[in-house]
């Protein structure tokens, strides 16, 4: 009789406990303060939410039943990008940011750099040769550099004009074309930017390797630095190797440190799944658009002096031969090396399929 009264006692214990631990935890006073206030509020001042709000918009963590990193965080804190005055969420700062600065600068430095480079071209033309072709072609390039460097031109003009139609294409596109046909152009910019990336990305990084011999820094390319406007305002021709002191600072500053920018800014953008928080998107992107649009305006520079800004420029990347002239009067000390068998192609020499002349007095 006593043990089965012990039982008894012990369930009835157990059973008050689990009915108590079920039971709602009895508010503080703090909370019920706050819960009083928010009544209060709602009947005052309807739709009042400034004190949610604000606890929102302070970017401390709160529940979520969604696993994974920033998704107990509703809004940002509070940040302030280059050239903001005040604080702001993140994403309003972020966004204040694109739309401001680096839409209106990066805009206006695009069109004047064009409009300066095309001046210059109606100013003085190409820089010509000064004296008449040989005849006789040296092997300036290879068909596999060629297919590299053609594979990293059509890839970087790809993209760049897929990210300048998407940063600045609703400010001058959309207004011209219509919504309809502005939706689907920035759509195919976008899916082309996406997945062209990976192809400059692998493009470069062979580029690199391929050239970084040819365009390590001689202490002959301090003269054509020196002499560099007296190339284009006068045609002034200055001795240099394989490739001069422009194509080189081209190579360092552009081929490598901002492909080195816009690559790892672009990987950032391109693969969120790797869990990334929302502001190293936002400082991603920060990198990739300015590197991008100074990449893009530097840009215009050496593809002007390997198309129309250098008469005959152009078909040494197009058929991979140069004629002998155009070889000695831009790159003599490449010239000598190969003319010596120290370079390139034997001296003289006609590329199998390239047209044999007559040298010319």
């Amino acid at each position: 009789m006593r043990t089965l009264f012990s039982s008894g006692l012990a369930v009835a214990l157990l059973a008050a406990a689990t009915a108590f631990a079920q039971q709602p935890a009895q508010p503080t006073s703090s909370t019920q303060s706050e819960a009083q206030e928010q009544q209060k509020r709602q009947h005052q001042q309807p739709g009042n939410l400034a004190p949610v709000m604000r606890e929102i918009k302070s970017g401390e963590p709160h529940y979520a039943s969604i696993p994974g990193r920033e998704t107990n965080v509703l809004i940002q804190p509070p940040a302030r990008f280059p050239g903001q005055a005040t604080m702001a969420t993140a994403g309003e700062a972020w966004r204040n940011f694109r739309n401001g600065p680096v839409t209106f600068y990066g805009g206006w430095l695009v069109v004047l750099v064009i409009a300066a480079v095309l001046g210059f071209y109606a100013w003085k033309g190409p820089v010509k040769l000064h004296e008449r072709p040989s005849g006789r072609l040296l092997q300036r390039f290879s068909d596999f550099e060629r297919v590299v460097h053609w594979t990293v031109a059509i890839s970087f003009c790809t993209l760049g004009i897929s990210g300048l139609i998407m940063l600045f294409g609703k400010h001058v596109l959309l207004p011209v074309i219509g919504y309809t046909l502005f939706a689907w152009l920035t759509q195919l910019g976008k899916n082309l930017h996406n997945f062209i990336a990976p192809v400059f990305i692998a493009g470069v990084v062979v580029m690199i390797f391929m050239w970084l011999r040819d365009n390590l820094p001689r202490a002959y390319d301090w003269q054509w630095f020196r002499k560099a406007w007296a190339f284009f305002a006068r045609g002034e021709h200055i001795p240099s190797g394989r490739f001069n002191a422009g194509e080189k600072a081209w190579f360092w500053g552009g081929v490598i440190l901002l492909s080195a920018f816009v690559a790892w800014s672009g990987v950032v953008l391109l693969f969120p799944n790797f869990d990334q928080t929302r502001a190293v998107m936002q400082d991603a992107w920060s990198v990739h658009a300015i590197a991008a649009l100074v990449y893009i305006v530097v840009s215009l520079g050496h593809i002007y002096m390997g198309t129309i800004g250098v008469e005959g420029a152009y078909r040494n990347m197009r058929e991979g031969v140069t004629d002998e002239t155009w070889a000695k009067e831009h790159h003599s000390i490449w010239y000598d090396e190969v003319k010596s068998g120290r370079g390139g192609a034997a001296g003289g020499a006609v590329p199998a399929g390239a047209p044999h002349s007559e040298e010319k007095p």
